[in-house]
């Protein structure tokens, strides 16, 4: 596991009614906080909300339009049943969707499970800050973050204006 060039900020926001009740406990939260650190965030900002959408999005647009926090991975809220809305609260905050990491995630996923054909995952530009969305459990974040891990880097120096090149 190679670190990321340059220190950064980074947020997790854990999206879960038992979560943000205190019902449980949050693992997935705690392993992205741990990744981050190793891959080279400076700081992680934690936020736990429940599964409401504007909630969702409120916090959001805080991290990346007030706190300005480069990268925000949210885990949880991804799935098919009706209180998952992140994706929906994503949409709502992203000036532009970068569509391919979420490919990525699911393609790999799908290696892993079938079950990731029902991820409704997003990923997008807000401002200049990179918003993802990742599964719920702890494992499913393991597994997302490896995938993304490598372009993290690339992907934080051009939305901080470092331009480069994108082939190699």
């Amino acid at each position: 596991m190679t670190t990321i060039e340059r220190e950064f900020t980074a947020a997790v926001v854990t999206v879960s009614d038992r979560g943000f009740s205190g019902e449980r406990e949050d693992g997935s939260g705690d392993l992205l906080e741990e990744l981050l650190v190793e891959a080279g965030a400076g700081t992680v900002a934690r936020v736990v909300v429940p599964d409401e959408r504007q909630q969702i999005a409120d916090a959001l647009r805080k991290l990346c339009r007030e706190d300005r926090v480069d990268l925000v991975i949210t885990t949880g809220g991804t799935g098919l049943v009706p209180r998952d809305v992140t994706p929906e609260a994503t949409r709502d905050v992203i000036d532009r969707e970068a569509p391919g990491i979420a490919e990525a995630i699911r393609a790999q996923s799908m290696k892993i499970t079938p079950r990731a054909m029902l991820s409704r995952s997003v990923s997008g530009v807000c401002g200049e800050s990179l918003i993802i969305n990742f599964p719920g459990s702890p494992k499913a974040c393991a597994e997302s973050f490896a995938v993304v891990r490598s372009v993290l880097g690339h992907a934080l120096e051009l939305l901080g204006g470092a331009g480069g090149e994108c082939a190699r």
